[in-house]
């Protein structure tokens, strides 16, 4: 199977987990890591590159860490250029089905903020479901995210095993 993780983190440098998950994913030879604050830091987005190399993958993780309740705006530029009528969707639009897509998402709160009645009030399944709904959208296989709550509060030892964890989840086979 080949992944493709398209990584969105405005300031990389600056981030701990998620340039860890980048820099375990980049050891595999299965996964493509595709940067997009690198790729476009104008953030002027080659629409048929990133549609062939989606095309060329059959697993699309997108990766980012959770802002205001959503993805930074580049992925959201992304999603809303590259993911286009008569190629994601409608007439002829199924370049993407029965291709897999998993989000894998940072947060700097601690998990119990994000369930019902915690300081978010909702839960991550249900912040979520804007991107469900696009996946069901454009025919990918939506499978289950990969979550890393409370990145402020995570030692080195913590991070290094979520990177492990992740590139093992993101290669792995999952039942819908």
């Amino acid at each position: 199977m080949k992944v493709l993780v398209i990584a969105a983190h405005p300031t990389i440098e600056e981030s701990v987990v998620n340039r860890a998950w980048i820099e375990e994913a980049k050891k595999h030879v299965a996964i493509t890591v595709h940067e997009l604050y690198k790729e476009y830091p104008d953030e002027q987005i080659h629409v048929e590159a990133e549609q062939k190399l989606c095309e060329q993958h059959d697993r699309i993780v997108l990766q980012f860490p959770f802002y205001w309740y959503s993805s930074p705006s580049l992925l959201k530029k992304w999603q809303d250029v590259v993911l286009t009528h008569g190629w994601a969707y409608g007439t002829n639009g199924n370049k993407l089905h029965n291709k897999e897509l998993i989000l894998a998402i940072t947060t700097g709160s601690v998990e119990e903020k994000y369930r019902a009645g915690g300081l978010n009030q909702y839960s991550m399944s249900e912040l979520l479901k804007p991107f469900q709904a696009t996946s069901n959208l454009i025919g990918t296989t939506f499978l289950p995210a990969y979550l890393f709550h409370g990145v402020y509060q995570a030692d080195e030892h913590a991070v290094q095993k979520s990177a492990e964890e992740y590139v093992k989840y993101i290669v792995a086979e999952h039942q819908v």
